[in-house]
């Protein structure tokens, strides 16, 4: 039997005035390996964008999945999405914008709590387990007095720009690192002390 493919899910919210926000970076990473694997984006029946591709030959496939709604209420078009392709939820990946971790810095979990973050909240809830893969993109806290949903909904600023392009790439790194070695081996890379 074929190993089962990938389901991986990039966060973010509709429309273009949210495309270039740090909440939206989870679509970016997404974007990148659409590109990666030359796959379009097509409307699905499950409320979300799906491209399906391979990265390399031989390798596993991906399906990658950016859902229609707003992030806080990303769990139904995952939890299709999950049907639809008869997948265990071990084999989801959602990439997400983390507040808690610092700008340009990666890191990954399965499992576990939410931290706060409504996207993962509803994906857990809508699946019916929170045992699913998170690559964590950090955009860091806001300045000073700044309030949290403020600064995840507005766009990075022009010194974390310069940085942007590197920072989506190591997302699909990790990404592409845990579809073919495994959450541990990407774990020691983007963990480990620099």
């Amino acid at each position: 039997m074929a190993e089962q493919p990938w389901l991986i899910v990039g966060l973010g919210n509709p429309g273009t005035q949210y495309e270039r926000t740090r909440h939206n970076i989870g679509q970016m990473v997404v974007d990148e390996l659409a590109r990666r694997a030359s796959a379009g984006f097509k409307s699905h029946k499950t409320n979300a964008r799906v491209a399906e591709g391979r990265i390399v030959p031989g390798g596993p496939r991906l399906i990658l999945a950016k859902p229609n709604t707003y992030m806080n209420t990303s769990g139904g078009p995952v939890a299709q999405l999950v049907r639809f392709y008869s997948l265990d939820p071990a084999r989801l990946i959602v990439v997400h914008d983390e507040l808690d971790i610092p700008f340009d810095t990666i890191k990954l979990k399965s499992g576990g709590g939410h931290g706060g973050h409504n996207g993962v909240r509803d994906i857990a809830s809508a699946i019916g387990t929170p045992d699913f893969i998170r690559v964590r993109v950090g955009v860091g806290r806001p300045p000073g007095r700044t309030d949290a949903a403020d600064h995840v909904l507005s766009p990075f600023t022009s010194a974390e720009r310069q940085v942007l392009p590197n920072l989506v790439s190591d997302g699909a790194d990790a990404v592409e690192l845990v579809t073919t070695q495994g959450l541990v081996a990407a774990q020691q890379r983007y963990h480990a002390p620099s």
